[in-house]
């Protein structure tokens, strides 16, 4: 680490902390300035803090894994998580979720199923849902952070109590990080974290770019034709995968052989089939939630969102290809010479690129975008988390009138003790993928069926909401365990198979188990009070299954009118998702040097644009405000 890059890192870090403490004093006029800004920050800066805390560090170092070593079809990796959520709440959600003007996603339900017993464990359990998701992503980001710093920074930071270590260097380090973003975050809420992500995003953009134009000045397309096989350029695919790699690098080949995507059709069907109960069930009670929550109008909610993918997949994808780019000409020799790869963690490509291959300068500025790039996500979920706490919990239950000055030290305090799970919790992950892996696949594997059925289905009702969203964290905390021990478990048991079965292949199951606690707890209980449904149904206008209610508006009102948008929603879904891939695959193209295929991504983008334009921006510049 040269001195010029230390410094730019501590810049970043000091002024990062300058601009957080900075804005706090207009956090401590209340909850809603705390967590939503008062409703008072505009719809683009929002939507640049919305796409600074997608644009984390362990999730760049999983992206740069699965580039290098899939290729052009690594986009549809990210149907794992689904990114097409992002495209749903642009295209209807955003609009449906902000018309309620409350603070967290649970309140919200209250608006779904009223206030009575079955409303309140409905309540109840969606902001435990909202507290165990936050707790898994910090554990998420300290895994990915520690792992990251340990491979840039040259210092041993390990701690021992005689000869028993007590802290790891990579622990050190991501604790290190923690304590820092937790202060501002937890000084300023909302105003801090967006203004901090805004700076952050700033950074972030100028490393993406100055890897690119770096790769590009530096890399040859010989010594990457050299490499990349037709293969490894293609999106399209037959039901199993075939050589990504040629044969003198088989060991690549092998690893894909290994990793459990071999069946790719199976694959691919089963993340569409996730991706649209996933994505029509809606963003999961976190910090894009929030931001949602935050804008000033339904109109700007939707803006805000579309923004989002606008300014999110272009500059993280310069970043990624470029790292890739880099890595395939000077890491696929050594990594193809050992059978293991390292044990095939690919998470470890992306430092060992920034350590070994980029220049003084760009480094500390990469670094600092990195860097920037885990705080402000982390700073997003410590601000979103503890707001379930405090709003939903602590007042509504225990302490109910009491001064802002309270609840904004309640808050302070809830903070820490999520940030402090999440930490424990990062002590005992394997690694970054099994994190991703029980985020994506176990965990919202029991949250979509009741949440999908909460916005197309009139007669569910909060029990059914309630027992559904039990279920289903039931099996997919027990998947989890069960991924964590399958070591312990000997060959040919049924726990064995279980352990070892790929997440993704148990989301039917866990979503089919989630479905009947939904079922059962409805129809085994009294349905929801109509005059709570009219309200909600006013209000929202989902499509969906809710003939009684609107029978019912509808003779009291004659000129209230259902929601008929429901193909037109689908179509431009369709076409956004188009639009969201072809700003992931543009870079690719750009520096693997593919012209073609970047020019045919460009023209998709931009034809996908105009479309939108006319199915999607033009009806939401409609909305009243």
């Amino acid at each position: 680490m040269e001195i010029i890059d230390l410094s730019i890192i501590i810049i970043y870090v000091v002024l990062t902390l300058f601009i957080g403490i900075w804005v706090s004093k207009k956090a401590s006029q209340g909850l809603d300035s705390y967590f939503l800004g008062g409703n008072n920050i505009k719809w683009y800066y929002l939507g640049l803090s919305n796409g600074s805390g997608m644009f984390d560090v362990s999730g760049t170092a999983w992206m740069v894994g699965i580039l290098f070593l899939y290729g052009a079809k690594s986009f549809m990796f990210m149907w794992l998580w689904p990114v097409w959520n992002q495209i749903f709440v642009m295209m209807f959600l955003a609009v449906w979720i902000r018309r309620s003007n409350i603070m967290t996603g649970s309140e919200w339900i209250l608006t779904r199923f009223g206030d009575g017993r079955a409303g309140r464990a409905s309540h109840f359990i969606i902001a435990v849902f909202a507290i165990i998701s936050t707790v898994g992503f910090i554990a998420y980001f300290f895994e990915g952070a520690g792992k990251f710093m340990t491979i840039i920074l040259p210092w041993d930071l390990s701690w021992f109590i005689g000869e028993t270590l007590l802290l790891s260097s990579e622990q050190s380090y991501a604790l290190i990080i923690i304590v820092l973003t937790t202060i501002y975050t937890i000084k300023g809420g909302m105003f801090s974290v967006v203004a901090t992500e805004v700076l952050q995003y700033l950074i972030m953009v100028i490393a993406g770019l100055l890897v690119a134009g770096y790769t590009f000045v530096t890399v040859a397309d010989v010594d990457i034709n050299a490499v990349l096989s037709p293969e490894w350029r293609s999106i399209f695919f037959n039901n199993e995968l075939g050589p990504h790699w040629s044969d003198k690098f088989q060991a690549f080949n092998d690893l894909i052989d290994s990793e459990g995507y071999k069946m790719f059709g199976a694959f691919i069907g089963m993340t569409l089939f996730k991706g649209f109960f996933a994505s029509v069930a809606g963003p999961v009670p976190g910090f894009d939630f929030q931001r949602i929550l935050s804008t000033r109008t339904v109109k700007e909610s939707a803006y805000m969102s579309g923004f989002t993918g606008l300014v999110l997949y272009i500059p993280r994808y310069l970043l990624i290809a470029g790292i890739v780019v880099i890595a395939l000409v000077t890491l696929v020799p050594e990594m193809s010479s050992n059978p293991g790869l390292n044990g095939g963690d690919l998470e470890v490509i992306l430092p060992k690129v920034i350590n070994n291959h980029i220049p003084v300068g760009v480094k500390g500025l990469l670094l600092a975008g990195l860097l920037a790039a885990f705080m402000s996500t982390f700073s997003a979920f410590v601000n979103s988390g503890p707001a379930y706490i405090v709003n939903d919990i602590y007042k509504k239950y225990f302490k109910p009138e009491a001064s802002n000055k309270h609840y904004i030290k309640a808050s302070h305090i809830a903070s820490f003790a999520v940030v402090g799970l999440g930490v424990c919790m990062g002590f005992f992950a394997d690694s970054i993928n099994s994190l991703t892996l029980w985020i994506t696949s176990a965990l919202y594997g029991g949250y979509v069926a009741a949440n999908f059925l909460k916005w197309i289905w009139w007669r569910f009702n909060g029990w059914g909401y309630f027992w559904g969203m039990v279920a289903g964290l039931v099996v997919a905390t027990l998947q989890y365990f069960l991924d964590q021990n399958k070591g312990n478990f000997a060959e040919d048991t049924f726990l064995y198979e279980v352990s070892h079965v790929h997440a993704i292949y148990l989301f039917p199951i866990i979503f089919g188990v989630s479905l009947l606690g939904s079922y059962l707890g409805t129809y085994l209980t009294k349905p929801t009070d109509t005059e709570i449904l009219k309200s909600f149904y006013k209000n929202v206008k989902p499509w969906g299954w809710w003939k009684p209610i609107y029978t019912q508006l509808k003779n009291e009102d004659s000129s209230f009118e259902k929601n008929n948008d429901f193909w037109m929603d689908m179509f431009n879904c369709a076409i956004g998702i188009i639009w969201q891939s072809s700003m992931i695959l543009l870079p690719i193209y750009l520096l693997i040097r593919d012209y073609p295929k970047m020019l045919l991504a460009l023209v998709v983008f931009l034809i996908t644009s105009i479309i939108l334009k006319f199915t999607w921006l033009n009806r939401v510049q409609k909305i009243p405000n």
